[in-house]
């Protein structure tokens, strides 16, 4: 049975996607959704598969990891799902994340770095995409890369052959114009262009900015409450 307030609130977000898209002078397809599922059972992502969409984001291993597990074991809606890793990802999680993880939205530290490569090098045929996260806070204690060290960080990322640079991630401040957050992304992507033009994503915009994260060229969208309304669980 179709979740319908589920699928209204995914069509809703959709359509304004697809309308901040073309506003922006981009195409319609440029833009990834990835429903952000955290603090919500497996049978969410039931509910979302049976309605096509295959991208989910989680922020916490301990829950992700039996979540992409009980979903492997019961998916039957044809589609495989994409898991995208979004936030803070501890080294010591870096094993259990690389069985069920296809993207990471969060590569934010040498340290980090330095533990994938290991975890990789144990297994020839792993692969995972990354994006690396950017600090745009000023203060050097919080996660993320500072922007003018991005392309130092970048060649080191590129020297991992089983990591796929996709470009750079960023989230808005709460008190800053997101306006202006969102253009030192783009600047900061642009900046990564010229040592790789291949990584040209921005993963960029959750559910109260989107639209004006794809204003400012963002490609990938981590959006959770406005699809998934209150978390199920904490």
């Amino acid at each position: 049975m179709v979740n319908l307030e589920l699928q209204s609130r995914l069509v809703e977000v959709q359509s304004r996607i697809e309308a901040a898209a073309v506003k922006a002078g981009r195409g319609t397809d440029e833009v990834q959704l990835i429903v952000v599922t955290k603090n919500n059972p497996a049978q969410l992502v039931f509910d979302l598969l049976a309605l096509g969409q295959s991208n989910f984001g989680e922020n916490k291993n301990q829950e992700a990891e039996p979540k992409a597990l009980e979903v492997a074991q019961g998916n039957t809606f044809g589609l495989t799902p994409t898991w995208h890793f979004v936030g803070q990802l501890q080294s010591n999680k870096v094993k259990s994340v690389l069985e069920y993880a296809q993207v990471l939205h969060s590569l934010d530290r040498p340290s980090l770095l330095s533990e994938l490569k290991k975890q990789l090098a144990k297994d020839e045929t792993k692969r995972l995409e990354v994006f690396i996260e950017l600090n745009l806070t000023g203060d050097p204690n919080r996660g993320g890369i500072e922007p003018e060290n991005l392309l130092v960080f970048a060649e080191q990322v590129l020297e991992v052959p089983q990591l796929t640079l996709l470009g750079v991630m960023g989230v808005a401040g709460l008190d800053v114009a997101p306006e202006s957050e969102f253009q030192r992304i783009a600047d900061a992507s642009q900046n990564l262009l010229t040592l790789a033009p291949q990584a040209k994503y921005i993963s960029a915009g959750m559910s109260g900015d989107y639209e004006i994260a794809i204003e400012f060229g963002a490609t990938h969208a981590r959006i959770g409450t406005a699809i998934t309304g209150p978390r199920q669980y904490p």
